[in-house]
């Protein structure tokens, strides 16, 4: 599916997270506490997400590859939306975009097949992270935190004319007011000026 091979190497039942190797090689699956725990430093301060490998495993193996790569070091937040500054969608929500560093564009992987909330469980409520997408099944590094809960993110709402919604697979689980800072952060339109610098993403052991 698109290049992303999931390989199990424990039994059913065990927690699993995930190993990055280059873009050519496979995503492998190792044993490892679930949910997984990622710390995002940014210049407005430091947060820290549980990844849901379990019920969304092939957007966590995508998002944790980039994050062991070191993709978002040197990445930013670059996106504020308000219900103010989307003038053109009857379907407002609220959430700030990030994305990898651009000087590893040339290194991206694969786009992703769409873990529907339909088939994880998993719903865009408020601090959950999501990855971003035009189409189905082509994430690849940008992901949203939404601000408050956002149902038409969810598979039937209408906020993607497509219906399908988009991957949730976590949550920020500590630090939502250096979220909430970078929500409101200066911006013109919906950028931020400047943008929010990510200084370091890692797993926490």
């Amino acid at each position: 599916m698109l290049g992303v091979v999931l390989v199990p190497l424990c039994l059913a039942g065990t927690a699993f997270s995930f190993t990055a190797f280059p873009a050519e090689d496979p995503v492998r699956v190792v044993e490892a506490e679930d949910p997984v725990r990622v710390v995002v430093e940014t210049k407005m301060g430091t947060f820290e997400l549980d990844v849901d490998a379990d019920r969304a495993p092939f957007t966590a193996a995508n998002f944790l590859r980039y994050v062991d790569g070191g993709f978002y070091d040197g990445g930013t937040f670059f996106r504020t939306v308000h219900a103010n500054n989307q003038p053109e969608d009857s379907i407002r929500i609220a959430v700030v975009q990030g994305g990898r560093n651009p000087e590893m564009a040339a290194e991206s992987f694969l786009p992703i097949p769409l873990e529907r909330t339909s088939e994880t469980g998993l719903r865009h409520e408020d601090g959950t992270i999501s990855m971003a997408r035009g189409g189905p099944d082509t994430a690849t590094q940008s992901f949203f935190i939404c601000i408050g809960d956002q149902p038409s993110l969810d598979f039937g709402g209408m906020r993607n004319p497509d219906g399908q919604g988009f991957a949730a697979f976590g949550r920020v689980v500590a630090g939502m007011d250096v979220v909430l800072a970078i929500h409101r952060a200066p911006h013109e339109g919906q950028q931020l000026t400047p943008p929010v610098r990510i200084t370091g993403t890692y797993r926490r052991e």
